[in-house]
């Protein structure tokens, strides 16, 4: 037992996106972000016997790739961009992007997002360094980040994986699961806790004109 606890959060925005496009989906759903934050800092003060005020998290971080404003306002992007943003900076979180670009290749365009992933561990293990955070929890579930724990757990701070599969094609990467000193998957945690969900998930009213490309 401690008397206070230092969390640190990173936030693979790619990984983020395609949990709330999934949850748009299924329930017209979206996560509230104030409430995801609520529900770490609580778990872990629970599990390390503190009280929850003086389980903190005192930094955020959001990565995320996206367009050039022109071409976000060509793909009707801007508003739901600028909303989401809006909710990161009421919660205090810092956003890093990088722009995307498009490639053609065989007749299909591709979107390249390059450099987000080495920008995530380096800030995150840079940071978890000079900060010395007791907790460092990532959201994500790409297996280029296996190194990333790896190191993080050689400067012995304790990390969180936390996921939310809703399909199988964004299943966690076994790999990421077995290098994580804790692994919280959402999906399971909420079966067993139905209630929670109803205060994680904020019900989406649709705008005119609102076309839910790129939601949050």
């Amino acid at each position: 037992m401690q008397g206070y606890l230092s969390i640190g959060v990173f936030i693979d925005g790619g990984y983020y996106a395609k949990v709330n496009r999934a949850l748009k989906g299924i329930e017209n759903s979206i996560i509230r972000v104030r409430s995801l934050f609520d529900f770490i800092s609580t778990r872990l003060a629970k599990s390390e016997g503190v009280d929850p005020s003086d389980c903190q998290i005192t930094e955020a971080h959001y990565f995320r790739g996206r367009y050039r404003v022109k071409d976000a306002y060509d793909k009707h992007l801007l508003y739901n961009e600028r909303r989401f943003e809006d909710t990161l900076i009421e919660n205090d979180v810092i956003f890093h992007y990088k722009h995307l670009r498009e490639v053609e290749k065989d007749g299909q365009v591709q979107v390249i997002e390059k450099g987000i992933d080495v920008w995530f561990a380096l800030e995150a293990y840079e940071l978890a360094t000079f900060r010395k955070f007791d907790y460092v929890v990532l959201i994500t579930g790409d297996a280029d980040h296996e190194m990333l724990i790896r190191k993080l757990k050689a400067l012995k701070t304790k990390t969180v994986l936390l996921t939310w599969n809703l399909t199988d094609v964004d299943a966690t990467s076994p790999l990421l699961k077995e290098e994580a000193g804790h692994h919280w998957e959402l999906s399971h945690i909420l079966e067993e806790n139905p209630s929670l969900k109803k205060g994680l998930l904020y019900k989406l009213k649709e705008l005119p004109g609102d076309h839910g490309e790129g939601l949050f």
